[in-house]
């Protein structure tokens, strides 16, 4: 298992990368608005899962999370972009836009591990290259190669891989400890407690607070397609996506304290939607971008 800067070792009552996985310990009405569970509800559930659900793969936003993002963008697409799409998966038989989405996860090595995140010295969120992206080892500059690459007259197989990137990519930079403060890893060094299990603050949000479970997902998708049908977001480069991800690390309330409070929950569930729909909005427009052109 690779020791990237943004895992920390396991500890007592965390999966081997690192990872409490929280997906399902609440059983929260799908259907409804967000709302957390009170913690005497969240502390039965947890009793019903086994208190402890391993797993392995728990990565950004966790596979339900790209695969969401995926779906929410694919409506966006214009007749252009998706055949152009169609033409490059057929490079690759059985393969889906949604299936792509995890593929970087699933394949991580020494040199590419560094593209996933972002780096800013704590209260500085101006993205500075030879600071915060030595050698281009980031996601903004990882983003940046893979968009030419799609863009460009690569052969398919080059121009494949790119697009496994970006459609993964997209959604790491909206996790906004992907783009958080070096001293304390992402959050991985901030050490916290759920319903009296031990975690930290960026496996925390890797769960999406508990939203992206498999209870709690159908309603969560349905109520970001509704939002999904609204006005497009204008396209923005990597670097000023990864600042306004930093910024909402910056926020005063952002570390909560040791033991996670309900209110920290309600103030942050919207947020978690607001970053997967602005996923899917960017994700769409950076592929409408660079192979709606393409004939």
């Amino acid at each position: 298992m690779i020791d990237s800067p943004h895992k920390m070792r396991p500890t007592q009552k965390t999966n081997f990368q690192g990872h409490f996985d929280i997906r399902q310990i609440t059983l929260a009405d799908a259907s409804a608005p967000f709302k957390m569970p009170s913690m005497m509800r969240w502390v039965c559930a947890c009793v019903v899962a086994g208190l402890l659900l391993w797993s392995p793969g728990a990565w950004a936003w966790t596979g339900l999370g790209h695969r969401l993002v995926v779906r929410l963008a694919q409506p966006a697409l214009t007749p252009a972009t998706q055949a152009a799409l169609f033409s490059l998966l057929s490079h690759e038989p059985g393969a889906t836009l949604e299936s792509l989405s995890t593929w970087a996860d699933d394949h991580r090595d020494p040199a590419t591990a560094a593209w996933h995140y972002v780096n800013f010295p704590r209260g500085e969120c101006r993205y500075v290259p030879e600071r915060d992206c030595p050698d281009g080892l980031c996601v903004v500059e990882a983003l940046q190669r893979q968009l030419a690459v799609l863009a460009s007259d690569a052969p398919a197989q080059a121009r494949l891989l790119a697009l496994k990137y970006v459609t993964h990519l997209a959604a790491d930079i909206h996790q906004p400890l992907h783009a958080g403060f070096a001293d304390d890893r992402g959050g991985n060094r901030y050490p916290l407690q759920v319903a009296g299990v031990d975690t930290n603050l960026h496996a925390l949000w890797d769960a999406g607070l508990g939203q992206l479970s498999a209870d709690r997902l159908t309603g969560l998708e349905a109520r970001l397609v509704a939002r999904m049908r609204g006005e497009p977001l204008p396209p923005r480069a990597p670097h000023a996506v990864a600042e306004a991800s930093c910024r909402i690390v910056s926020e005063p309330t952002f570390y909560p304290a040791l033991r996670v409070s309900e209110d920290h929950f309600q103030r942050y569930g919207p947020v978690v939607e607001r970053q997967l729909l602005g996923a899917a909005q960017w994700l769409a427009a950076m592929l409408n971008g660079t192979l709606g052109g393409r004939h």
